[in-house]
């Protein structure tokens, strides 16, 4: 993902949160690791130590056009 980052601070945990998540839910491995990844991406948009995002914005930045593009 292209992003602007705006804070660093927290995104190992927001990818380790997607991943938990993804597996608690029976996703297969592949989606397990994009939901994480994203989860990570889009956490270095947001400001502070914890990512405040809904399912549907992760998903969002899963299914974009590659860009990364965050909608708020």
């Amino acid at each position: 993902y292209h992003l602007d980052i705006v804070d660093r601070v927290g995104s190992g945990d927001a990818f380790a949160g997607g991943l938990i998540y993804g597996l608690l839910k029976g996703e297969d491995p592949q989606f397990v690791v994009d939901f994480g990844a994203a989860c990570c991406a889009f956490k270095h948009t947001v400001e502070g130590d914890f990512n405040q995002a809904y399912k549907e914005e992760i998903m969002q930045l899963i299914g974009g056009d590659g860009r990364g593009r965050v909608n708020r």
